[in-house]
């Protein structure tokens, strides 16, 4: 089961069509992608986990591998450390994005394989596919949808689902 995001905005698939925004560096081709560099890579990568905030949201139906979040979690995004581009405890000493957030863009959090098999440093962290803001402004590089799209997705989506982000 495939789903595709576009730099134009369209997020569709089997049975779904819905608005969403991508990177505010637009999208580039994997091979391009930098850490920090606030683009969406080009590419197909597979559905991992559904991460979610249990004390705003009951968790999702879906029949993807669920993941309440906690208040310490977080994902490294420090090209120089070994756990770069994977979930981590925080307190943590280097660079990263804290999960549990006081605004609302992480209450569901899909994660994607995006430089997770092999991770190569520098190539990009934290591609995820999360809760639009109120005025669809662009992301850090992942894929955002109005919290009721999202919701109506995971049901679709099944284990081994891929999203493709496109031009």
């Amino acid at each position: 089961m495939k789903f595709t995001a576009t730099q134009t905005g369209k997020f569709s698939g089997p049975g779904f069509t819905a608005r969403c925004v991508l990177g505010k560096g637009g999208v580039v081709k994997a091979s391009q992608k930098r850490e920090g560099d606030g683009a969406s890579p080009a590419g197909t990568w597979p559905v991992r986990n559904v991460f979610f905030r249990p004390d705003r949201l009951d968790p999702p139906v879906t029949s993807l591998p669920l993941v309440p979040l906690k208040p310490y979690d977080g994902w490294c995004d420090a090209p120089d450390h070994r756990l770069y581009n994977r979930p981590v405890s925080l307190p943590f000493s280097a660079s990263h994005e804290k999960l549990w957030r006081d605004d609302h863009v992480y209450d569901v959090i899909v994660e994607l394989g995006y430089n997770d098999d092999p991770v190569k440093p520098g190539l990009g962290s934290a591609i995820f596919m999360h809760l639009a803001r109120p005025n669809f402004e662009p992301t850090e590089g992942c894929i955002a949808l109005e919290q009721n799209d999202l919701l109506t997705l995971l049901e679709l989506m099944v284990p081994g689902a891929e999203i493709e982000i496109s031009f």
